[in-house]
């Protein structure tokens, strides 16, 4: 008996955003979390996709987080989780990808995606506003608690990219840090930090954390030694 190949890696849908003003829970905010979908190929910048403003540039977009991607596969476990069918773009995403398993991805990985070269960078963390973006304010905790984060990419080459291209993943790094495994630590889950540290190509505010966390862990020792 034969089995089919899976079918390659591409993306699905790709989507922008500016800047919109909103009310949530009675707060007067600016967001570009609602992203639409958009056709033809869409040119990668240094910090961003062509047609995509942050609204908050200093917790959001710049070379560590150039580009946003979240699976398919994700989306339509949400949607099974929550009993309504998610689109691309819904949780504020940029790319949507199938065929990936996005908490499995390796920092640093590239992506070559039409003419651009992407690489991951780090996994997201939600913030208050994607409650706002799902009209649910518990739902940032749940959606840590899934350990389905998605990935923050850094732009490699500049180039241009669309619906339908493949994302084909080469240059993946030796060290096999993945994703899901910076994801883990930061909510608590038992990782050994100094493998997450290995990853030299992890965003620096990721392993400014890593390493404060690692001196925590060290004083605790010794603390618990000493008593």
């Amino acid at each position: 008996m034969t089995i089919d190949p899976a079918p390659p890696a591409r993306l699905v849908s790709v989507q922008v955003g500016r800047p919109r003003d909103y009310v949530w829970l009675g707060r007067d905010l600016r967001s570009s979390i609602d992203k639409h979908p958009v056709t033809g190929p869409v040119n990668v910048l240094g910090t961003h996709l062509e047609g995509d403003e942050q609204a908050d540039p200093n917790q959001h977009g710049g070379p560590d987080k150039a580009v946003y991607a979240y699976a398919t596969e994700d989306l339509d476990w949400w949607s099974t989780r929550l009993g309504r069918h998610l689109d691309a773009g819904a949780l504020g995403e940029n790319l949507t990808t199938t065929g990936l398993r996005l908490d499995r991805s390796v920092i640093g990985e590239q992506w070559h995606v039409g003419t651009a070269v992407l690489q991951v960078s780090e996994p997201r963390t939600p913030c208050w506003k994607l409650g706002m973006r799902m009209g649910d304010a518990s739902f940032p905790r749940a959606f840590a608690k899934a350990r389905r984060p998605g990935v923050l990419l850094r732009v490699i080459r500049e180039g241009a990219l669309e619906a339908g291209d493949l994302v084909e993943v080469g240059a993946v790094p030796a060290h096999g840090v993945r994703a899901g495994e910076v994801s883990a630590m930061y909510y608590g889950d038992a990782v050994d930090v100094a493998r997450i540290l290995a990853a030299p190509e992890l965003a620096d505010h990721w392993r400014d954390w890593a390493a404060h966390r690692t001196i925590w862990h060290i004083d605790e020792e010794l603390k618990r030694r000493d008593a």
